[in-house]
């Protein structure tokens, strides 16, 4: 067993404080209220005062109900930095790590078994700042998938050893869908169906890079994703505590002299009892401490950000998608884009536009139906060529998988002919040359921005771990930053984002998905199955 099942250990083990969840309710809910621009009385046209009036005036339906769905924060739009390349987001993260005074705390499915730079990165800022302490959260079936050979537990076992476990600590989230005579049986390349930890948030103090990558090789060099950067306190402690909360219901990672280095244990200082004993106590006490964080009721409990009320300009709405974790599900991912395509689909929003995008196109059932019922034009939908599929000439099964997306965007373009909206919805794949040739890279960005009508660049925008799949909402634990903002320069740079994304696109037709070369067989088909049954990816 690689996963030793203790539903208490006999002695309390120290949580460092970056882990520790911290929040409160608010009396009620934070209403949002948008300014108008700032500009010289005598040299303010009619005209301008006009389109601003409009703007706000546009924006507003999807506040209202936003705010009673998720948490959210005011702040100014300079306080949001696009990164665009994965060589950008690499080094960003190892700058910000070696520059940390209080704390580090990494959410992210894995880190790759080979990141030795990264973490004598985060070796040296334990080495030589004392007072910094480490968080790390990972899913247990992936970051022990390799033992007892090399695996991400085995990496992070020797900073425990080092520097101790009042400084550092190491979770692992283990889903408690899969236990018993399933767990024991199940092949580890399958067992992830069943609900993985999946939130990637990077954070150093009072900043947090919010992005859908994980820490490993392709995704700092050669594998294509999103990555937003916020200098919020009030965004940076919310999401604190949320990996805290999640690090509450995880196993501890120790140090071990067994062959595979380390060792899995369930504390009893854990906010419930281990989901390998108990899944349904551990799912009741789940949705007790997980509930009041992610309500639209909750204010992180922290300083307020120093920015001149004035200045706020931006509203970012946290949201989470914890649904094998809630009973009843209160996730708020679903319901807050749901909301937003739902209010696309007004008149009044008939010149607005949208673009979505997902590496594994597989949207949910109900996305794609929304998507297709919005009044916008000119929108776009941008997903991975076969030829730039993590997947692909995988070994196994799993190679099928590219061909078998695509079959999963020949539907959605008969729905978007049969809907009567080819002149409004177009498909492009990615691709910067082939996997496994050289200098090929691979796409697994995700998101939607929202253009509002007589406007050039998004007003909104979708930034987070999410693929947006039937999984993404049933079995994994995903979190996602909303972005509603009146800053122009913030609009330009999530515009400028949606821009160079498209750089490596090609549209994409019914008649070319029907070319000889690009039809799929029986095999594929088997593999759509898979795709379904796991929602989305294994």
């Amino acid at each position: 067993m690689l996963v030793r099942s203790v539903s208490r250990c006999s002695s309390k083990l120290r949580v460092p404080p970056a882990a520790r969840p911290c929040f409160r309710l608010a009396c009620r809910p934070q209403r949002r209220h948008f300014s108008m621009p700032a500009t010289p009385g005598a040299q303010h046209s009619s005209s301008t005062t006009s389109s601003a009036t409009a703007a706000v005036g546009m924006i507003a339906p999807f506040v209202d109900e936003l705010d009673r769905i998720a948490p959210s924060f005011r702040i100014n739009g300079s306080q949001v930095r696009v990164l665009q390349t994965p060589t950008e987001f690499y080094e960003t993260l190892k700058d910000k790590i070696r520059n940390a005074e209080e704390r580090i705390f990494l959410s992210t499915l894995y880190i790759g078994k080979s990141e030795q730079e990264l973490i004598a990165t985060i070796r040296d800022t334990l080495r030589a700042k004392p007072n910094v302490t480490l968080s790390i959260l990972t899913d247990a079936l992936r970051g022990t998938r390799e033992a007892p050979d090399p695996s991400c537990a085995s990496l992070l076992a020797p900073l425990i050893a080092e520097f101790g476990p009042d400084r550092v600590e190491i979770r692992m989230y283990h889903t408690p869908n899969l236990t018993g005579l399933r767990k024991k049986y199940m092949p580890k390349r399958i067992n992830e169906g069943w609900g993985l930890q999946h939130m990637k948030l990077y954070g150093v103090d009072d900043e947090i890079i919010l992005t859908g990558a994980n820490l490993s090789s392709d995704y700092f060099s050669d594998r294509q994703d999103r990555y937003h950067l916020f200098s919020s306190k009030d965004i940076t402690e919310y999401f604190s505590n949320l990996h805290g909360a999640v690090s509450s219901l995880s196993f501890l990672v120790t140090p071990s002299k067994s062959p595979s280095g380390f060792e899995l244990v369930w504390p009893d200082t854990n906010s419930a009892p281990s989901p390998l004993t108990d899944p349904k106590q551990f799912v009741a006490e789940s949705t007790e401490l997980l509930a009041g964080l992610i309500s639209y009721k909750t204010r992180a409990l922290t300083a307020n950000d120093t920015t001149p009320e004035d200045k706020k300009d931006t509203t970012v709405y946290m949201l989470a998608q914890f649904s094998q974790l809630l009973s009843p599900d209160t996730s708020t991912e679903l319901p807050a884009i749901s909301h937003i395509l739902q209010t696309l689909a007004r008149p009044q929003y008939a010149k607005s536009s949208w673009t979505f995008t997902a590496g594994y196109f597989n949207p949910a059932p109900s996305l794609s139906k929304l998507l297709i019922s919005t009044a916008s034009t000119n929108n776009t939908v941008i997903t991975a060529s076969p030829y730039a599929n993590g997947f692909y000439k995988s070994p196994g099964v799993s190679g099928l998988l590219p061909d078998a997306y695509v079959l999963l965007a020949r539907r959605f373009l008969r729905a978007v002919h049969h809907n009567k909206r080819e002149a409004d919805i177009t498909l492009r794949e990615w691709r910067k040359g082939t996997v496994g040739e050289p200098g090929a890279w691979t796409y697994h960005a995700k998101g939607l921005w929202v253009t509002l009508p007589e406007n050039k660049d998004p007003s909104i925008s979708l930034i987070g771990s999410s693929n947006y799949t039937k999984r993404s909402y049933s079995l994994d634990l995903e979190a996602n930053a909303l972005i509603v903002t009146e800053n122009e320069g913030l609009k330009k740079r999530l515009g400028d984002e949606q821009r160079w994304l498209q750089e490596n696109t090609t549209i994409t037709t019914r008649d070319d998905l029907a070319m000889v070369e690009r039809r799929v067989g029986l095999k594929v088909r088997i593999a759509m199955m898979i795709v379904q049954l796991t929602g989305g990816a294994l």
